[in-house]
């Protein structure tokens, strides 16, 4: 069987290192995304920096690696989104998901004026005084995405594996690029049909932009769907409970 993983922002492939090592058995496909971090290649156009643009290049590198079917496909935060996409466009690919919110069921919530301090780096990103101010600087660039991962996880603590990622958002143009996600993806809703695979989505009890009540629509987007609350961990669960994610693919697995 292959397991596909997707990092989410601002993170890197590595962010799933735990991971992969509780799945030693298995293959493990764990690519970098196109304009994230170490998937820097030159500033992308919007068009490619959609959900869907990210989809159809994860199911080209699974063709290159010659699996067709029986993929276990996981994802959090823009990997969840690439991945629900990846299982809209062809379902009959996969066996399983992992994900973790967002889903289109969050509806235009998250774009309450009362969440306004939780989702202001969204905005933020989609202004080019973002780019302006912390592109290319390594200490521009420490500063934000320390702040940011202190303050969505759980413990308020820096990602292990901190250094690696600021050198990787730090290049010339890799933190611009990554923020193409943002102005090509807006909102959450969707008129997708539900996603037919089957699905555990995994919702971390403490994850400061996501609260477990947004889990109300699942079984309107997803046919087939166990939730599974993930207790004391923040919005990056690979990082702070790899063990989690482990035994949600294990359970998609023969």
């Amino acid at each position: 069987m292959t397991v596909v993983l997707l990092h989410g922002w601002p993170g890197l492939p590595s962010d799933y290192d735990e991971v992969v090592a509780g799945l030693a058995a298995d293959r493990v496909i764990v690519p970098d995304l196109r304009g994230m971090g170490a998937g820097y290649g030159g500033i992308t156009g919007i068009e490619e920096a959609t959900a869907q643009a990210h989809a159809d290049r994860v199911l080209e590198t699974l063709d290159a690696e010659g699996v067709d079917d029986g993929i276990v496909i996981v994802g959090y935060d823009i990997g969840s989104r690439i991945a629900q996409a990846a299982l809209r466009t062809a379902p009959h690919r996969f066996r399983g998901a992992v994900l973790t919110p967002a889903y289109p069921g969050i509806g235009d919530r998250a774009a309450s004026p009362a969440l306004a301090s939780t989702f202001w780096y969204q905005h933020f990103h989609r202004e080019p005084v973002a780019a302006a101010l912390i592109d290319g600087d390594e200490r521009a660039v420490r500063t934000y995405l320390t702040y940011l991962w202190e303050t969505w996880r759980a413990d308020a603590a820096p990602p292990p594996h901190l250094d690696e990622i600021v050198a990787a958002y730090a290049q010339p143009g890799a933190f611009a690029a990554s923020l193409q996600w943002y102005v090509a993806n807006r909102g959450y809703a969707a008129d997708d049909e539900p996603i037919t695979v089957p699905t555990t989505m995994l919702w971390p009890d403490r994850d400061p932009l996501f609260p477990v009540e947004w889990a109300d629509r699942l079984s309107e987007h997803f046919s087939d769907v166990r939730l599974e609350v993930v207790t004391d961990c923040g919005h990056f669960v690979p990082v702070e409970r790899a063990d989690a994610v482990v035994r949600a693919i294990r359970s998609h697995l023969p």
